[in-house]
């Protein structure tokens, strides 16, 4: 063979005295040839430096490129420390994978322009798009490509709707009535000192602080803004004044950050007897707060979370349950079946459960 004649699958075929598509099949479907033509036509494109057909020309002819991709809110290095994000992607993968559909992720990054180019470059059949703001410029790109489609938390329905992709499939739970459980809880402990340790409010961080009902109200992140709802739902049902509970918020959900929160909540006089944390990861920090002050928990105060990830039950934390791997399986299905053309889902709302353990208990006495 000539050194500069182009090694491609047709020369190899040529070489062979077979048709194209049989030595495609040698490759992509090798069922279809016994296993000793096979063999030739992989060994003569061996020797005539043929590596195969490219996948992403022939993903592309079909239409498909067989992988689905995860648009996340925060880095890669999140994704993968954090618990949460790990069940989600568990179960996103257990559903793809029997499809033949890998995963590819499209994580979040400071730089805006990254983030829409990640979109725009990103050689996917759809999007599962994961906990993103309503003002994130990811989604609206991603819709402005035409991509098929999947929400996991948010932004809500009737965001997706405004944005122009009305009838999205969307899996998440009712974080509103969900904090408002864990809330309860506390009350009916009979703590009457809360505060709250939030994660961020909106996709561009404002300085970690305090924040009053006015800026609470205006996140634009949809799952702080429940369950910060949910919370004060609870309370005023309670007959107590929300605006005299500390809600500070961070910048994210990290160990790290619950303890920055707990700390400037619990240096507040009265200091509060009982901490309603968005999230577990916020809660470890919190706890491990607690055991430096040499607080005991739960006698001196109570510490509750949200997710029911991994570790809190090594916690022992009170928590509020959510299927997490459950949205990510329901989300990956949902968006194969867009890909595929079938009609979408309804919004799913997924059951979740107060789970109590003991890092709460009743107020203290004084």
């Amino acid at each position: 063979m000539p050194a500069d004649r182009p090694r491609t699958l047709r020369a190899v075929a040529e070489e062979l005295g077979v048709s194209a598509k049989t030595v495609s099949n040698a490759f992509s479907r090798p069922d279809q040839l016994s296993p000793q033509l096979r063999e030739r036509v992989l060994a003569t494109a061996r020797r005539l430096g043929y590596p195969g057909p490219n996948p992403l020309a022939a993903g592309l002819r079909r239409g498909r490129v067989g992988a689905i991709g995860v648009a996340y809110d925060n880095g890669l290095s999140y994704a993968f420390d954090d618990p949460v994000a790990v069940a989600l992607l568990a179960g996103a993968s257990a559903v793809a994978e029997p499809a033949g559909a890998g995963l590819l992720l499209v994580p979040g990054s400071t730089d805006a322009r990254r983030r829409l180019a990640a979109v725009h470059g990103a050689v996917v059949d759809g999007l599962v798009v994961c906990s993103l703001g309503d003002d994130d410029p990811l989604l609206a790109a991603a819709v402005a490509r035409g991509l098929p489609l999947a929400v996991v938390d948010q932004p809500r329905p009737a965001r997706l709707a405004a944005l122009g992709a009305p009838g999205t499939p969307w899996v998440g739970v009712d974080d509103r009535t969900a904090a408002a459980a864990v809330a309860q809880h506390l009350l009916d402990l009979g703590h009457r000192r809360l505060a709250v340790v939030s994660f961020g409010l909106h996709a561009e961080p404002i300085e970690r602080g305090l924040v009053g009902g006015e800026v609470q109200a205006a996140a634009t992140y949809a799952v702080t803004r429940d369950r910060l709802a949910g919370y004060r739902d609870a309370v005023v049902r309670a007959g107590l004044d929300w605006s005299a509970v500390p809600v500070w918020h961070g910048e994210d959900s990290t160990p790290d950050v619950g303890a920055a929160g707990a700390e400037a909540v619990l240096a507040i006089d009265p200091a509060p007897t009982a901490l309603l944390c968005l999230s577990d990861r916020l809660a470890e920090g919190a706890l491990a707060v607690a055991g430096r002050r040499g607080l005991r928990v739960p006698e001196d105060l109570s510490v509750a979370g949200f997710d029911d990830a991994a570790p809190a039950a090594g916690l022992g934390l009170t928590t509020l349950r959510q299927p997490t791997r459950e949205k990510g399986r329901a989300a990956a299905a949902a968006l194969l079946d867009a890909i595929a053309g079938r009609p979408a889902p309804p919004p799913a709302v997924l059951p979740t459960e107060l789970v109590v353990r003991t890092t709460t208990g009743p107020a203290p006495r004084s």
